[in-house]
């Protein structure tokens, strides 16, 4: 019998060739510049075998970084380097989305100077950390208060997410994730306790969403719906973020996301993988509530068992794993044959050079 994670996977505009997802995982080594170099390029190509790579948090404009040396898509320089990365990932068989970042308020503002970090509302949190980089030595600082995006910063904010989807695609990707999750930019305004506007960008589920959905339409406009994926995690209570009502706040999105053509929508566990204890992935869909009825990406600390479980029993359409990705960049063939995994290195995760990102052994040379 063919394992269900092997089982070929049809989107909208192509077809995967596994159900075995390469999660987004910011490991901070594209420089100052934010450029990707022959070195990301290295490590995406050796895990072209996932059916489908969501790339690294990728920042769309200046202002909305967060962390120091994570690459962008706001500029020609940095089109070059991910073209050389799709490259790879192309050359080797694999799909691969760029995912769209906007970290609002869980920034600093030594990373754009002179320009404010921003978020929904002017509310800051003292869980909120960024990552600054100096003279090559990353550490992480309180962020910066923001202030509340007005009318014609949420309008650039739309325009910057168009942008970078249409740069994406000049780059050689095969579609987009918008990042609304984890406590950043989207995901605050989606939050009832950061979001304290009185316009229409507040107060009902479905005005908290408007931002999210100008954002989805805007880039499903220039680039189609069938290339654009959403990522939620609708149980994080990391950043600050503690909503009053999860569970109608993403009931409303789904709702509204669903009869949009995307790709899939990806929801992340990610109170698991903060804590990693067992899953809570029944609270995450229950939070959805069936409301968004197109393919479904799951993710949060899967092993190959449940992982199985999830995609026979039609609960998710593919698995999206992460930190089992790191160390294991043939992590497909490897959950096929039931083969035992590289543990990743933690102290490697963030900066640095090959150690602990290109230099994981494969099954046949482990």
């Amino acid at each position: 019998m063919t394992d269900p994670l092997a089982r070929p996977l049809r989107l909208p505009d192509f077809e995967v060739a596994n159900r075995v997802f390469m999660a987004p995982l910011t490991r901070s080594r594209a420089g100052e510049e934010g450029i990707p170099t022959a070195l990301m390029a290295e490590y995406y190509g050796q895990r072209a075998s996932a059916g489908l790579i969501i790339s690294e948090a990728t920042n769309i404009s200046e202002v909305a970084r967060g962390y120091g040396d994570t690459p962008g898509l706001f500029n020609e320089a940095q089109v070059a380097g991910w073209q050389r990365v799709t490259d790879a990932v192309h050359g080797h068989g694999g799909r691969i989305f760029a995912q769209l970042w906007h970290t609002g308020r869980v920034s600093h503002e030594a990373l754009h100077p002179g320009r404010p970090c921003v978020s929904a509302s002017a509310v800051g949190s003292d869980a909120c950390m960024a990552f600054v980089v100096t003279d090559g030595v990353g550490r992480r600082v309180p962020a910066t208060p923001p202030v509340a995006l007005n009318h014609d910063g949420i309008v650039q904010t739309v325009a910057d997410y168009r942008d970078a989807a249409v740069r994406a695609m000049d780059a050689g990707f095969d579609g987009v994730e918008i990042h609304a999750a984890n406590g950043y930019l989207l995901h605050q305004f989606l939050a009832s306790n950061v979001n304290q506007r009185t316009d229409e960008y507040g107060g009902s589920a479905e005005n908290r969403a408007r931002l999210l959905l100008q954002v989805t339409d805007a880039v499903a406009g220039n680039i189609g719906s069938g290339r654009v994926a959403v990522r939620l995690s609708p149980i994080f209570r990391g950043n600050g973020i503690a909503d009053d009502d999860p569970d109608e706040t993403f009931t409303t999105v789904g709702g509204l996301l669903d009869d949009r053509g995307l790709a899939f929508l990806h929801l992340a566990d990610t109170a698991v993988m903060a804590k990693g204890v067992g899953s809570n992935m029944p609270g995450v869909l229950a939070a959805v509530g069936g409301s968004f009825r197109g393919r479904i990406v799951l993710n949060g600390a899967y092993d190959a068992e449940r992982a199985r479980l999830d995609v026979s029993s039609g609960r998710a359409d593919a698995i999206a794993f992460g930190r089992a990705f790191l160390a294991n960049p043939d992590l497909p063939a490897r959950l096929f044959a039931d083969a035992p995994l590289n543990p990743p290195d933690p102290a490697t995760y963030y900066g640095g050079d090959a150690h602990g990102y290109t230099d994981y052994p494969e099954l046949d040379a482990s």
